[in-house]
């Protein structure tokens, strides 16, 4: 197969931040997805509605003229957050989804929730409304290994909700693990999970091995081969539970290559041409489209995008740029660590 046209991708977890950076990045997401769902973890947080509102006009007026694109706003929960602003927040129609970060969970989560009893009263409205909560399946403890955090947080926090309250519908976002795979599987309903394309790429192996190598660091972290495998294996099944969500996260370098790195991978710009890459490796190109372009709208009750895309597959490899220039700073693309012959016409 040479070429192979789908419905224009959208994606269901991006990292923007803002000033220098969001003007510097969002043109990578702009000229190849339609929409998607934008993570407020800035400093300060994106906690109201009135934020979230703000935060969309800063976005759409750094979109690059001429591109078509959507920015689906979500807020960050926290044992303040108002059910009455939620509600009317989703009402408005601004609101696609409320963010649950475990307290210290990864970068920017330091207000997020500690003790679940005291958000259940925002959970049940968002029951009630039919509003999707996605939640950064980690717990935090110290005692509790970074490589089982995942696994943990399902059995002790997400069964909870989950237990409690069954009509809410719940976006586990960037699964890392075959426990995490195998929980979405097992479920009867309300239950479906975002898949990063770096995790899809790298086990943990490429963030140690022969030095550390911050540019593979992420939260979760990567984890080991036989759960990037598990993961390849749900997101190319066509199962209509998973979806991409590549969690792109740009950090400009200086705070990447430090002695305490912040965790996160930019692949906005290149993760068409990963994605088609890992498809056919798989045997799975015909189920592309699912992935990137049918299975996430489906879930949010979303149409998929009218617009086509066509990709190709070249002689000579795509040539991305190593890094990408902001205001801000420097930001490293990430570097899959085989050519890429497959880019967006």
């Amino acid at each position: 197969m040479k070429t192979l046209s789908i419905r224009r991708p959208d994606d269901w977890h991006l990292h923007l931040r803002d000033g220098g950076v969001l003007a510097g990045v969002i043109g990578d997401t702009s000229r190849h997805f339609g929409r998607a769902i934008i993570m407020p973890n800035l400093v300060p947080p994106v906690v109201t509605t009135e934020d979230a509102k703000a935060y969309r006009e800063r976005i759409m007026a750094a979109v690059p003229a001429g591109d078509r694109f959507e920015p689906l706003m979500t807020l960050y929960l926290t044992e303040h957050t108002q059910a009455d602003d939620v509600e009317e927040g989703k009402k408005s129609g601004l609101i696609t989804a409320v963010k649950l970060y475990p307290a210290g969970a990864t970068t920017n989560s330091h207000g997020g929730v500690r003790d679940l009893d005291k958000v259940m009263p925002v959970l049940e409205r968002m029951a009630k409304i039919g509003l999707t909560l996605c939640v950064h399946g980690e717990v935090t403890t110290p005692e509790v290994d970074i490589f089982d955090r995942e696994a943990v947080f399902i059995e002790e926090k997400l069964e909870v909700i989950r237990r409690r309250l069954p009509d809410l519908k719940v976006t586990m976002e960037h699964v890392t693990t075959k426990e995490g795979v195998d929980y979405i599987l097992g479920a009867d309903r309300n239950l479906a999970g975002s898949i990063t394309t770096h995790h899809l790429i790298i086990n943990r192996n490429d963030i140690l091995v022969g030095g550390i190598r911050p540019h593979y660091y992420c939260l979760p972290v990567a984890k080991r081969e036989h759960h990037r495998q598990a993961l390849r294996k749900a997101a190319t099944s066509g199962d209509a539970r998973f979806f991409l969500g590549t969690d792109s996260a740009p950090h400009v370098d200086p705070l990447k290559e430090c002695a305490c790195g912040c965790a996160g991978i930019y692949t906005s710009i290149n993760t068409m041409s990963c994605l088609a890459h890992v498809f056919e490796e798989e045997n799975a190109l015909e189920r592309l489209e699912a992935f990137t372009s049918l299975n996430g709208p489906a879930w949010y009750g979303l149409p998929a995008n009218d617009e086509m895309m066509t990709l190709e597959k070249r002689e000579e490899a795509v040539v991305y740029p190593s890094k990408i220039d902001t205001e801000a700073g420097l930001i490293t693309v990430f570097d899959p660590k085989f050519p890429l012959h497959w880019a967006v016409r």
